[in-house]
């Protein structure tokens, strides 16, 4: 079986004391890549040094996560500019607004989206959105942004069957992780509308930690917990899961 862990944040502190054990876990259920979404200039180190400990599996991006969009973001976003021309990253990520924690900064998480998407486009990249209680948000800037080659993933989807398909009119992929394994999470119900060729599973480690861990540190080798819950909304083996979900992602990575 082949997996891939499409988004965790496996380089935080929640993962130092037994990283061997998480990679370990990882591998052994059958999870061959985990790609590590950046947050803000702070956790570039750690993501940098984690990839070196295992560059086969460990795959980095580079964005500015909305949630770390404060008063300094046009410093933080000239550094993780140049970090992202002069390394070599597979995506432009995390990325997207955040309305839920805070909206102080909203105007600031506009302006750092839509700059982001102009490196994607520029560099050749796909983008990892981030859109929590703002999809509509989203919408308005990836309608007046996007262009035919932009490419990515709607990272931890939570809308409804329409958003799903407007997602999918942008040509992306729709992130599923642990939350379809939520029993009044009502996205299996969402999922049955829409072909299970144009998901993509993730971890979001350490969050969203799917059942029957919740509540718990999350971690790469759960992801297989988010195909099984698949195999089962689809009617189809887990094996079927694994290579349909590995191809979407190769399409978006080009790997």
């Amino acid at each position: 079986m082949n997996l891939i862990d499409t988004h965790a944040h496996i380089y935080q502190e929640d993962f130092k004391a037994d990283m061997d054990g998480v990679i370990a876990r990882a591998k052994e259920n059958g999870v061959s890549k985990i790609y590590l979404p950046n947050v803000d200039v702070p956790s570039i180190a750690d993501l940098k040094a984690l990839v070196q400990l295992d560059p086969q599996l460990f795959i980095p991006m580079m964005g500015l996560h909305p949630c770390y969009v404060k008063e300094d973001f046009e410093e933080q976003l000239n550094i993780i500019e140049k970090e992202l021309r002069s390394g070599t990253y597979v995506a432009v990520g995390e990325i997207g607004i955040d309305l839920y924690w805070d909206k102080t900064f909203f105007s600031q998480q506009q302006e750092a989206f839509r700059r982001q998407i102009k490196w994607a486009l520029e560099l050749d990249l796909p983008i990892v959105i981030h859109a929590r209680d703002s999809l509509k948000e989203i919408f308005e800037i990836m309608d007046e942004e996007a262009r035919p080659q932009l490419k990515g993933i709607f990272h931890c989807f939570s809308g409804n069957a329409d958003d799903a398909r407007k997602v999918l009119g942008y040509g992306f992929k729709i992130g599923i992780g642990g939350v379809v394994t939520f029993k009044n999470g009502g996205l299996d119900k969402v999922l049955k509308e829409i072909d299970i060729k144009h998901l993509v599973i993730e971890t979001d480690a350490p969050y969203l930690t799917p059942v029957p861990h919740r509540g718990k540190r999350n971690e790469s080798s759960y992801v297989k917990l988010v195909a099984e819950k698949l195999a089962e909304i689809y009617g189809i083996s887990v094996d079927e899961v694994a290579n349909i979900t590995t191809a979407a992602a190769a399409e978006v990575f080009k790997f």
